[in-house]
């Protein structure tokens, strides 16, 4: 399907970029609890105007906080790929799991190879990706998100 067509059945309007992707930023960030703890994960998906298109949120259990931020930033490229989007930014304030991603640092836990190569096809969907670090304060409604998944232990996605 076009970006034109999908543009057409998305709740919001969709602006495509020059070469007609729709073009999405997520803000994603894990949380736990312990470390290992409970643990949950939150999202931000916004379009190119700054609108919020989806929120996410999601209570994982118990979990380290690396598999959290794998798994939110997992969660948010699965719904932006469901969107029709081609090219995203995806902003976390984790630096191991961006260098890890990046290719600039290897993955040595075994837990975590499975969503670090899950994290990296689902990239590779898309016909352009950014991996950008952000610092945490800038990230503050994801992590709100997170915890807020964590305390309500809830398994859900907020629509806007």
């Amino acid at each position: 399907m076009s970006p034109e067509k999908v543009a057409d059945f998305l709740p919001f309007q969709a602006y495509p970029d020059r070469k007609g992707r729709l073009e999405f930023f997520i803000h994603a960030d894990g949380a736990s609890r312990g470390n290992p703890g409970e643990a949950g994960v939150g999202a931000v998906i916004s379009d190119a105007r700054g609108r919020t298109v989806k929120e996410l949120k999601l209570f994982l259990g118990i979990a380290t906080n690396n598999v959290a931020e794998y798994r939110a930033a997992i969660l948010a490229l699965e719904k932006a790929l469901n969107l029709g989007v081609g090219k995203v930014t995806l902003y976390l304030d984790s630096e191991l799991v961006i260098r890890q991603l990046q290719g600039q640092y290897k993955v040595r836990e075994a837990h975590l190879k499975t969503l670090h190569q899950r994290a990296l096809e689902i990239l590779h969907r898309f016909s352009k990706y950014s991996i950008l670090y952000i610092r945490r304060e800038e990230n503050r409604r994801a992590d709100q998100l997170a915890n807020e998944a964590i305390d309500q232990k809830i398994g859900k996605t907020k629509d806007r």
